[in-house]
């Protein structure tokens, strides 16, 4: 999970999901979007709202929860917002399993272990009117938070990983991601690469392309010999790596500092560094990318004052003071509509571009049932992911 913002390290190892093999009804197109059929804790979803209960504790990435509309909520509803930031999603897996919150912003390389293991429940839409037809399409029913016909995430934002680059030193704009793995790259030596083993799935959707034989149709659903591959194409890279990043600063000062020109990217740390020579292209192969969303604790204590701030949060002008504030795609479309600076945030971020979202698959934590839909072998799992990426650091 990219770190928001906070300087962390990368990712530690993970307990193994060790799920069913039940056949899935997901889809296999490039987004990765559909229902994922698996064996899961069977948890009751909530029928009605009660009472607030005071106060509601969310764990969330930097920039989520802000005075300016938390205050706003406590003063609508009551309910006081006791705010939890964490920098990866290895923190808030391990936090909301403390079960000291109620609500998480949680990523989709962390959705599906809080779904597995019990610790988030699923939704009533109902309770939540604001999640309504203005959520963009894109971010309904995702693989990674939609499990057996049940939603169990509030959309809040998404965002590619992109190719960024120095434009007075790569002088023709990139098509492709071979610039950033092939070692005969003329910008050998330069190239930044993301530091988690989620990175594994970008030497996937590249070898999708360039290597077909290997049967490779969804980025996180590889068996040991496309993992194999995967980490062979990795370790290549390794090679003509200038560094690696999982804290933005960092990475924001080796492009302006020169030590990278190019290379993984989101676009809002290209829009931070204030410099027209970054330029940021979505290469012909696709990418990986992130989506969040609001996950309500099993047991969490107060429920109500949960729903009620989903719901709120969901509203156009709040969900969209999160892109803003953050720097993604909002995920309610109608906040695009609310001024010209909205527009040109939406615009910038491909908010309802999903032509644009077609060519990106979003993070989804890798388990042993295979969610490209074989049933015939057993597919790697995050554990095995982060074994393999510690291989690759060296």
């Amino acid at each position: 999970m990219r770190n928001k913002i906070l300087t962390v390290s990368a990712m530690t190892a993970v307990a193994v999901l060790t799920l069913s093999a039940c056949a899935p009804s997901t889809e296999t197109s490039t987004g990765g979007s559909g229902e994922l059929q698996i064996d899961v804790p069977d948890i009751p979803t909530q029928e009605k709202l009660g009472d607030y209960e005071g106060e509601v504790n969310i764990v969330a990435w930097s920039g989520f929860v802000e005075a300016d509309w938390s205050d706003a909520f406590t003063e609508e509803t009551g309910c006081v917002v006791n705010r939890r930031v964490a920098g990866t999603s290895d923190e808030m897996v391990q936090l909301m399993r403390t079960g000291d919150y109620d609500l998480v912003s949680a990523s989709g390389d962390a959705s599906l272990r809080l779904i597995a293991g019990g610790d988030v429940q699923p939704l009533n839409l109902d309770l939540i009117p604001n999640f309504g037809d203005d959520i963009v399409e894109g971010m309904k029913g995702q693989i990674y938070d939609t499990i057996n016909g049940k939603s169990y995430g509030i959309p809040i934002g998404r965002g590619a990983n992109i190719l960024q680059y120095d434009s007075e030193v790569v002088t023709e704009e990139p098509t492709s991601w071979d610039v950033a793995w092939e070692k005969d790259s003329p910008y050998a030596g330069k190239v930044i690469a993301y530091d988690a083993p989620i990175y594994i799935a970008d030497a996937a959707v590249y070898l999708m392309a360039h290597e077909p034989d290997l049967g490779i149709t969804n980025p996180y659903a590889l068996d040991e010999g496309q993992l194999a591959a995967a980490v062979d194409l990795l370790k290549q890279q390794n090679e003509i790596v200038s560094e690696y990043w999982s804290d933005p600063a960092a990475q924001i000062t080796s492009f302006a500092g020169g030590t990278s020109v190019l290379g993984t990217s989101w676009e809002v740390l290209r829009k931070l560094t204030e410099d027209d020579r970054f330029k940021s292209v979505l290469p012909e192969e696709g990418s990986t990318g992130w989506s969040d969303a609001w996950m309500l604790a099993t047991e969490a204590k107060s429920p109500n004052c949960a729903y009620a701030w989903m719901d709120y949060a969901s509203a156009p002008e709040v969900n969209g003071a999160i892109a803003m504030n953050f720097g993604m795609a909002p995920a309610n479309a109608a906040f695009c509509e609310t001024s010209a600076e909205a527009q040109a945030h939406c615009d910038y971020f491909n908010a309802t571009n999903e032509e644009y979202f077609e060519n990106v698959w979003f993070w989804t934590t890798p388990i042993e049932q295979c969610i490209d839909g074989r049933t015939d072998v057993t597919c790697t799992n995050f554990q095995q992911w982060t074994d393999a990426w510690l291989s690759v650091k060296g």
